[in-house]
C-alpha cells in the first residue's frame, strides 16, 4: 500500500493514471459505465462484488489501490478501509442530502430538481468531504428510468472530476461557502412493505408518482383480492373508468386499475415474498394467474401512443415524410415469445405502408433489448420448451429485418442492450446509439448459453472475425458508446440525454432517406445480401446456433436453467464476492 493512499497523505502528488478498485454490491449499469469511462481514461480498474465487511477487506487487500470508488454499495464501508485507502461513495442525491431512498423521495415529494454527489467515505454514512457534484432538472419518470439517465450521467461526471481533482488534474475537494449551496436534507428510508395507496381517495396522478417513486427492486405494494402484490410499470389511461380499485380491463398482459378520477394501467406484479416462498415479477395478468386471480375483463386493444394521449401501449408507430418510426419499449427490455410475435407483426405492417423507404426500430429509454424474457420462461410450465419457443420468436423477428430489401433500417439505442438485444441492433443497415449506452453483447453469463439471433452472422459481418472473438474471449467486458462506434458495432454516437437523441436520430434518419444515392445504397444492400446467402445461408447460421442453445435448455447440464432462476429471483452466486479486471483489447 502506498503512503499517499492513507488518510494522512503524503505530500507527493499521486499518479495521473490511477490503479481503481470499483467496491460494489452489484455490477449494474452505472458501474459498467464508470469502468468503461475510467478504462477509456487510462486507469487500470478492478471490479470486486462484495456482500459482506470480510469480503470488502479481502479484495482491497488482494488489489490494493491507489483510490477505491463506490458506485453502487449497500453496504457501509468499514473504518477498516476508509481510514487506510480513500473511498469515493456516489450518493444519488444532491449536496447535504442524506438516506437510502433519495431518489424515490425526489419523486415522491415532486421536486423540480435533483442531483448526484461523489462524497468521501468517513464514520458517518453520506455525510464526508465532497469531492464533485451535479444537479438537473427533474423529468416525470420512475426511479429507475432517472437512475440510468440523469443520475448515470451525473454520476459519471462527477466520478470523473472527483478522481481528477485526486490526481492533481483539478483543484482541492468542494467547499461549503454558503448553506444555500446544499440544497438536500436527510429522509428516512421509504417504507416499502406498508400499502401507501388508498384507492377511494388517491387519484390517478397521485398514484402514478407513489408507484414511480417505489419502482426499484422491491415496487410498491398493494392488495388485490386479499394477495399482496409489488406493482411495476405505471401508466395513466385517459378514457376507461370503473370503481375505484377494480380490475376494469387488460391489454397485452398488464392491468388497468380505476381510481376516483380516472384509471392507470399496471404492466407488471411481483407477489409479495412469504416465509416459505419467493416470487419474482411478471406481467400483471400472469402474477395474478399464478396466484390464482383470474379477472373476467375485456381484453383492450393496444392504442398507439402517437395517435395521441397518455396510456399504456408497448409498440407504436408513427411517420414522417419517407421515414417510419416503430417503437417498442418492454419492461426491463425482456422479450417474451409473445412480445417477439406482436413486434413481428408490427414490423412486417410498418414495412408495408406507403411512401416510406427507411425504417427506424426505437428501443425503449431505459432498454433497447436485453434477449428472451428469463421470468417468463422460469414461470413456463416448461421452462427448456419456453426457452425454445423464445429464442425461435425472436430469431424470427431477427430474420424479417436481416431480409428486408424494400427499405433501410436503422436502430436507435436510445438505452442499454444486452445479450440477444445486441444482434437484434445490428439486424439493422444502420446503427446508432446514445453516448451513455452500456452495449453487452454476449451470452455466457446466463450459465455458458450459446446464444441465437444471427450473431454468428451479424457480428463478423459488422466487426470482423478477429474482433468478434475478442468479444467472446472477455465476455464480462461491457462496451461503451465510443468504443462501440471504434470498433464498428455502431455507426454513430450522440446525444447526452434521451431528447437529444431521439432528435438527433430522426435527423440521421431523414438523412438517410433523403439521400441522393438511396436507391443505390438500396441495392448494394440487395447485392451483398444475395452473396453472403451464397456463400453460407442464413438458415444455416440458425441452425448451428440454436443446436448449441438446444443443448443447453434440454441437455444434461443444468448450468443455464441454474444461472437463469438465480438471476430471476434475485439469488446472486454462492460466496457473493467476485473481482476481475476489465479491458477490451485495442482496436
Amino acid at each position: 500500500m502506498t503512503a499517499w493512499a492513507t488518510p494522512a497523505r503524503s505530500a507527493s502528488a499521486p499518479p495521473k493514471s490511477l490503479r481503481l478498485l470499483l467496491l460494489v454490491s452489484a455490477h449494474n449499469g452505472l458501474s459498467q459505465r464508470a469502468l468503461i469511462e475510467l478504462t477509456e481514461r487510462g486507469h487500470e480498474v478492478a471490479v470486486a462484488v462484495a456482500g459482506s465487511v470480510a469480503e470488502m477487506e479481502a479484495v482491497v487487500d488482494e488489489h490494493r489501490p491507489h483510490l477505491i470508488v463506490c458506485p453502487f454499495l449497500k453496504t457501509l464501508i468499514p473504518e477498516s478501509i476508509w481510514s487506510l485507502y480513500r473511498c469515493l461513495v456516489v450518493h444519488p442525491g444532491p449536496w447535504g442530502d442524506l438516506g437510502p431512498s433519495s431518489i424515490d423521495w425526489s419523486i415522491e415529494l415532486g421536486m423540480r430538481e435533483w442531483g448526484v454527489t461523489v462524497i468521501e467515505a468517513s464514520g458517518e454514512a453520506d455525510a464526508g468531504t465532497v469531492w464533485a457534484t451535479r444537479e438537473f432538472p427533474m423529468r416525470e419518470a420512475g426511479t429507475s428510468s432517472l437512475y440510468r439517465h440523469e443520475i448515470r450521467r451525473g454520476a459519471i461526471e462527477a466520478i470523473v472530476e472527483a478522481i481528477d481533482r485526486i490526481a492533481g488534474l483539478k483543484g482541492p475537494a468542494v467547499a461549503v461557502k454558503s448553506r444555500r449551496q446544499v440544497r438536500g436534507r436527510a429522509c428516512p428510508a421509504m417504507a416499502r412493505d406498508a400499502q401507501a395507496i388508498d384507492w377511494g381517495a388517491d387519484t390517478a396522478d397521485g398514484i402514478v408518482g407513489k408507484i414511480r417513486a417505489r419502482e426499484g427492486h422491491l415496487g410498491l405494494l398493494d392488495a388485490i383480492d386479499g394477495t399482496g402484490f409489488h406493482m411495476f410499470g405505471v401508466h395513466r389511461e385517459p378514457v376507461l373508468r370503473g370503481g375505484p380499485g377494480k380490475i376494469i380491463a387488460q391489454r397485452t398482459g398488464a392491468i388497468c386499475r380505476a381510481t376516483v378520477d380516472g384509471a392507470v394501467w399496471i404492466s407488471h406484479l411481483k407477489r409479495r415474498d412469504t416465509a416459505s416462498q419467493r416470487f419474482f415479477k411478471l406481467p400483471a395478468m400472469r402474477a395474478l394467474a399464478l396466484a390464482g386471480h383470474r379477472p373476467d375483463v375485456p381484453e383492450i386493444a393496444p392504442v398507439s401512443r402517437s395517435a395521441g394521449g397518455d396510456t399504456y401501449s408497448e409498440i407504436a408507430y408513427s411517420q414522417r415524410g419517407a421515414v417510419g418510426y416503430l417503437e417498442f419499449d418492454f419492461h426491463d427490455g425482456a422479450m417474451c415469445t409473445d412480445q417477439c410475435e406482436r413486434l413481428l407483426a408490427a414490423y412486417v405492417d410498418a414495412r408495408s405502408q406507403p411512401e416510406t423507404n427507411v425504417i427506424v426500430l426505437i428501443g425503449g429509454g431505459e432498454y433497447f433489448c436485453n434477449g428472451i424474457h428469463l421470468n417468463v420462461i422460469e414461470a413456463a410450465e416448461d421452462p427448456a420448451e419456453e426457452s425454445w419457443r423464445n429464442v425461435n420468436a425472436i430469431d424470427d423477428l431477427v430474420r424479417e429485418i436481416i431480409t428486408t430489401e424494400s427499405h433501410l433500417v436503422v436502430s436507435a439505442l436510445a438505452g442499454d442492450a444486452a445479450a440477444g438485444g445486441v444482434p437484434l441492433a445490428l439486424a439493422a443497415d444502420h446503427v446508432v446509439v446514445r453516448e451513455g449506452v452500456v452495449l453487452k453483447p454476449y451470452y455466457q453469463h446466463t450459465g455458458g448459453l450459446y446464444g441465437s439471433e444471427y450473431w454468428t452472422y451479424l457480428l463478423p459481418h459488422r466487426i470482423g472475425v478477429a474482433m468478434t472473438k475478442r468479444l467472446r474471449s472477455t465476455p464480462f467486458t461491457p462496451l461503451g458508446a465510443r468504443r462501440a462506434v471504434q470498433i464498428g458495432l455502431a455507426d454513430a454516437a450522440f446525444g447526452a440525454t434521451l431528447a437529444s437523441f431521439r432528435a438527433q436520430s430522426r435527423v440521421f434518419a431523414e438523412r438517410v432517406a433523403g439521400d441522393d444515392d438511396f436507391g443505390r445504397r438500396l441495392e448494394h444492400k440487395r447485392r451483398r445480401r444475395a452473396f453472403d446467402e451464397a456463400v453460407k445461408p442464413l438458415q444455416t447460421y440458425r441452425d448451428e446456433e440454436l443446436a448449441r442453445s438446444h443443448e443447453c435448455f434440454f441437455g444434461p447440464d443444468r448450468s443455464y436453467h441454474q444461472a437463469r432462476r438465480r438471476f430471476v429471483y434475485k439469488l446472486g452466486t454462492a460466496g457473493a464476492s467476485t473481482s476481475f479486471v476489465a479491458a477490451l483489447p485495442a482496436v
